[in-house]
């Protein structure tokens, strides 16, 4: 449309002097509309136009602070055109604004929320026009203030393509204010307003929409790419103006669940995407906070939590805030309708009004809510399906540089402050730590800073510090270490303990065949490790009976250094009943599906089984549990190395156990009499003389004897005295059947 000659009147009520806009008859223009003002060749003014009947056609009515701005007296003819915002680049991003009070006879000493005035900021002028040195009038809390534009940064549109945004603001002189802009309030320099609130200064405040956006500063690690892949589902669409979203066709996402083990920073990441979006606080609800005994008091309470979206979407449409609602522990809450029995239905009808409220007939778009779990399983399945909580994450053990992340930040204020000592290396940290998570870190920089404090700590009648040594106090690397090795364990990670009793008197080399299963074992590992094609691993060790199969597969896992190593044993499940026992396999094989790479020891499976050849009994149970598991892939990006052991090979074959694994390794007894003095020499006790009578007694007889077995019968002679000791060591192997009349063997 061409531009066109009007004349400049007075603002007809004081109402509409305060939307900013330049009011029109709808002749002329129609609301929403943006104009260009020419008052000069070199000067032109962008405002947003209203109608009202009142305004004479072929006149523009302006506010008394906008002929100011622009220069205009009444009756001023002014060429006016249409101005269209065709680029995204001429949204607003972040604007600065300067405030004072309009009148000075106003002015008091009371405190103004500069955030809650950035949303009623944003409410009041959303899609509206704005030009750097604009000024204009502002009503909050029944006072009415000056505001001047003085900077404008344009909104950068590559975060919806996926691209790296070079840290260059683009400054722009003329933008469109939208719903996901950011607002910087300045207090004017002789102005006495007294601003609180984040949205005060520029420092404090950080843009929805900056690629650089510090985690370290957020106190989130390790959390780099399930943030982004979250930012690119839920909140692209929000950052966007509502006009461009709405040509798209698109929908906003409305939910999200985030799920993993304890401790890896879902509330944390949750409470923190709330102060990024800039939207209102968010509302934080404990799933069990919701129940109440009274009868319709638990769906009250969830019609309380969506209130307040409800009532700002009925009042504003499409220019509401984002109102988001976090619930913890969504599971206490949202189990599977019917799963229940015998309940009162409470759990029932709470998921059907969180499920109306989300996304049914007078559905509201204006909520994000974000839920949490360690369970998603027990979450009803309508809640997870598109347009409820779809966007389903999981935040799992952080990596080598997510540790690093993490370390970096608890340590931070030690480094500032010099107490970190110099030996501390945080790299060497974070290899050591797999399968910590980020509250075990913490709680790993907290012992060693323990550590450090109690040995400045006097030991005498009183407890007191050594003020003097404290001044120099530095925790060192020895404290993070006596804290790795002492205090903090990952809950799913390695436990020592678990398999280094099982190598107690260590692996004894009697044989190469002892060397080939290690071999063997080693080759699994790397095929573990580097094979593509195959993340499942499965071997048995199978053999009689004290033969050291579990010690062979317990050193084979242990030399993997796998972040995540389990031994999976009859012994941990004593008085189990069988679903009792399936669920503890089971969590065990789900803990190891959450680390990159694991191993499972599953020791002594018949005992699992509760096989026994009188009957013959066994579980059902615990057998379909485990060929499930032994046949299971992991998740993608997961790999696992499965080593079980038996002695009852047939028993398995039967069950049909055996074609369950991928190899099997055989472990043989000592056959043979020089494997057998080669064994007392490497395990000791015996003197050398000692050793040559035995060998003089056994080196042309047939030998079966297990290693476990002849460790106990060497610590049974050597109780003797020195001279009965070699009579009572062969008395013994004669005894348990263990020599023959020759070397012809079968093992």
């Amino acid at each position: 449309m061409a531009g066109r000659t009007m004349q400049a009147a007075r603002c007809p009520t004081d109402e509409l002097s305060l939307t900013n806009c330049v009011v029109a008859n709808e002749k002329d223009y129609k609301s929403g509309q943006h104009v260009m003002i020419r008052t000069t060749p070199t000067h032109k003014y962008v405002f947003t136009v209203r109608t009202h009947q009142s305004v004479v056609p072929g006149t523009l009515a302006f506010s008394l602070p906008q002929r100011k701005w622009a220069g205009l007296s009444l009756n001023q003819d002014v060429e006016v055109s249409i101005y269209n915002f065709d680029s995204s680049e001429q949204y607003i991003g972040t604007t600065t604004l300067e405030i004072d009070f309009l009148q000075k006879k106003n002015v008091d000493s009371n405190s103004y929320d500069s955030d809650k005035m950035a949303i009623e900021f944003i409410q009041h002028f959303n899609s509206q026009a704005f030009c750097v040195g604009q000024q204009f009038v502002f009503s909050f809390c029944e006072k009415v203030f000056l505001l001047v534009i003085k900077d404008m940064e344009a909104m950068d549109p590559s975060i919806l393509r996926g691209e790296q945004s070079s840290s260059k603001k683009n400054k722009i002189e003329v933008g469109l204010l939208h719903g996901n802009s950011q607002v910087v309030f300045e207090k004017a320099e002789s102005s006495s307003i007294n601003l609180i609130g984040k949205a005060r200064s520029r420092g404090a405040r950080q843009s929805i929409i900056n690629p650089e956006w510090n985690f370290e500063r957020m106190g989130i690690g390790g959390l780099d790419k399930e943030f982004s892949d979250i930012f690119r589902r839920a909140f692209a669409s929000r950052v966007f103006p509502p006009d461009i979203v709405e040509q798209m066709g698109c929908k906003h996402v409305k939910g999200i669940l985030l799920f993993g083990p304890p401790g890896c920073g879902k509330t944390l990441m949750a409470r923190q995407i709330g102060k990024m979006l800039n939207a209102r606080e968010p509302k934080v609800v404990n799933g069990p906070e919701v129940l109440n005994k009274y009868v319709g008091e638990s769906e009250a309470n969830i019609r309380k939590l969506f209130a307040d979206a409800e009532d700002e979407q009925k009042r504003l449409g499409a220019n509401s805030g984002l109102h988001i609602i976090i619930f913890d522990e969504i599971d206490a809450i949202c189990k599977q309708r019917g799963s229940m029995a015998g309940s009162t239905g409470v759990h029932d009808t709470v998921v059907n009004q969180l499920l109306s409220k989300i996304d049914g007939v007078e559905q509201l778009n204006n909520i994000l809510v974000i839920g949490m779990t360690n369970r998603p399983d027990l979450i009803d399945e309508a809640l997870l399906r598109p347009g409820r909580l779809e966007v389903k994450m999981e935040i799992g053990l952080p990596d080598e540089t997510g540790r690093l992340q993490i370390l970096n930040i608890h340590t931070g204020k030690m480094k500032q402050a010099n107490l970190l000592g110099a030996d501390v290396d945080i790299k060497e940290l974070a290899v050591e730590t797999k399968n910590y998570s980020g509250a075990e870190l913490e709680g790993l920089v907290r012992a060693a800073q323990s550590t450090a404090m109690n040995r400045h700590i006097k030991a005498s009648a009183h407890v007191e510090v050594d003020t003097e040594k404290a001044r120099s106090l530095q925790v060192t690397r020895t404290d993070f270490l006596a804290s790795l090795n002492n205090d903090i364990k990952p809950a799913f990670g390695t436990n020592q303990e678990d398999y280094t009793s099982y190598i107690l008197n260590g692996i004894v080399k009697w044989s190469n065949v002892v060397s080939d299963v290690l071999g063997d074992g080693e080759l699994l590992v790397q095929q573990t490790k580097n094979s593509e094609r195959t993340p499942l691993v499965t071997v048995l060790l199978e053999g009689p009976p004290h033969s050291g199969k579990t010690a062979l597969a317990a050193k084979i896992a242990e030399d993997s250094q796998f972040p995540f190593i389990k031994i999976c044993s009859p012994d941990k499940m004593i008085g189990h009943s069988e679903i009792a026992k399936c669920q503890a396999i089971k969590k065990i094989f789900d803990d190891a599906y959450k680390s990159q790479l694991s191993c499972v020891v599953v020791d002594d499976i018949e005992r699992l089984l509760e096989f026994v050849p009188i009957g013959p009994r066994f579980s059902n149970s615990v057998l379909q549990t485990l060929l499930v598991l032994l046949k299971k892939v992991p998740p993608r990006g997961r790999k696992l190395l499965i080593l079980g052991t038996t002695s009852r090979k047939g028993v398995l074959q039967e069950m049909g156990m055996l074609d369950a694994f991928s190899t099997t390794i055989h472990i043989p007894n000592i056959y043979k009499g020089e494997h057998l003095i080669e064994a007392l020499e490497l395990l000791g006790g015996f003197q050398e003389d000692e050793r040559a009578q035995i060998a003089k007694e056994v080196k042309s007889k047939r030998v079966c004897l297990g290693i476990k077995k002849l460790q106990m019968l060497i610590e049974m002679s050597l109780q003797m005295p020195p001279e009965y000791r070699v009579g009572k060591f062969l008395t013994l192997l004669t005894e348990e059947g263990a020599l023959g009349s020759d070397e012809q063997v079968t093992f």
